[in-house]
């Protein structure tokens, strides 16, 4: 009977266990995709004549990510280029379309909770930082027409949850919020600001050293 209490007593413990926080010196790196989701109204151009609208795109991304104290992290988000689409629509239904291709490097302060089971010792996580997007290889199909967007600065915030199935290795999903805002110039002429500011879901394999 004692021993069938203990093997009790060590199962329940087992299963309250949370992960130990991730120290600090730690190093970590996170390869996956992440899928830009521009919001639904991204404004107008040549003085509210044409609405604009963007699609989405998805593409690799890799992070890395150093701990500076217990559970805290200075993150990098990089990406190989997004491409997007847009249309410019009147009033009476005319359509424009282009489009860009953007670099959005994102760098994010970072706090990790410590295990919770659920069964797993998952690990959520929230960050907050500022997002650089540069936009190059514009293009719009008028003739004749040079478009150009100006590169973008602004906030980001970022939410997410590892979920562990190694000692160092997680699986991770997450998504962030940037707010991307540019100004349109046509043959070097202001147009108009366009609001991408996206959500950007995603999935990696994430692993620590």
């Amino acid at each position: 009977m004692k021993l069938q209490s203990l093997v009790l007593a060590a199962a329940a413990a087992l299963t309250m266990t949370t992960a130990f926080a991730i120290p600090a010196g730690t190093w970590s790196v996170a390869a996956g995709a992440h899928y830009v989701d521009p919001k639904s109204d991204n404004g107008s151009v040549l003085g509210g004549a044409y609405d604009v609208d963007v699609d989405g795109d998805v593409r690799p991304t890799v992070s890395g990510e150093y701990f500076i104290a217990n559970n805290v992290g200075i993150e990098l988000l990089a990406a190989i280029p997004f491409h997007h689409d847009f249309t410019l629509t009147d009033a009476s239904g005319n359509k424009i379309g282009g489009k860009t291709q953007h670099l959005p490097p994102t760098l994010s302060v970072q706090y990790h909770f410590d295990g919770y089971n659920m069964p797993m010792n998952v690990k959520p996580f929230i960050g907050v930082g500022v997002n650089y997007t540069t936009f190059f290889d514009e293009k719009i199909n008028l003739s004749g027409a040079d478009l150009d967007l100006d590169d973008s600065i602004g906030v980001a915030g970022h939410i997410g949850l590892d979920i562990p199935f190694a000692a160092t290795e997680a699986f991770r999903i997450d998504a962030r919020y940037m707010d991307i805002k540019t100004d349109a110039s046509l043959n070097g002429a202001d147009i108009g600001e366009i609001d991408i500011s996206p959500w950007v879901y995603g999935v990696a394999f994430v692993k620590q050293f």
